[in-house]
């Protein structure tokens, strides 16, 4: 089983351009593409407000929540509403680019979607660390779980909720 080991946080800022104002896009264009057709698909438009809130969410590559990305913004002088970052977020969902993750708080969690690469959680309940996981033993169990009832899955989740080594030692 390998760990990589990844906490959540806030977003850091994207680069900018010299006196633009705007964030500059990342090396990954694929991002901005995917989420540019997705929004055509749907009669939306890809409005600057949508391109720096995509900018802001992909330079990182850290857990976040909504309000973090939203102070981090606001902080950097940036103006952008509440509302502006939730609908945005929910379409970078829809499309595939971002996952909501809800770590057993009364708010959401995202990250990214990186193609073929899935991972699993463990979130600790004491200090907030959240520590990605794969492990193909686990994955192979659940694919005979699938073909044991004959269903076909489309995702899964699994988290897992405890205290960290950190925290244990506190205990």
């Amino acid at each position: 089983m390998s760990r990589k080991p990844l906490q959540g946080g806030g977003v850091t800022p994207p680069e900018r351009s010299k006196g633009s104002g705007k964030a500059t896009p990342g090396k990954d264009l694929a991002h901005e593409r995917k989420f540019q057709e997705y929004l055509q698909s749907k009669g939306l438009k890809f409005t600057p407000e949508r391109q720096s809130l995509l900018n802001w969410v992909f330079k990182s590559h850290k857990h976040f929540e909504a309000e973090d990305l939203l102070l981090d913004i606001r902080q950097s002088g940036e103006r952008v509403s509440k509302a502006t970052i939730y609908r945005t977020l929910s379409l970078l969902v829809q499309c595939g680019l971002l996952r909501e993750v809800i770590f057993g708080e009364k708010h959401s969690h995202y990250e990214h979607v990186h193609e073929n690469e899935h991972h699993d959680h463990l979130v600790c309940s004491g200090c907030g660390k959240i520590i990605e996981f794969t492990d193909e033993e686990l994955e192979r169990l659940q694919d005979a779980v699938c073909q044991q009832y004959q269903f076909l899955p489309e995702s899964h989740r699994l988290q897992i909720q405890g205290l960290c080594k950190e925290c244990q030692r506190k205990v």
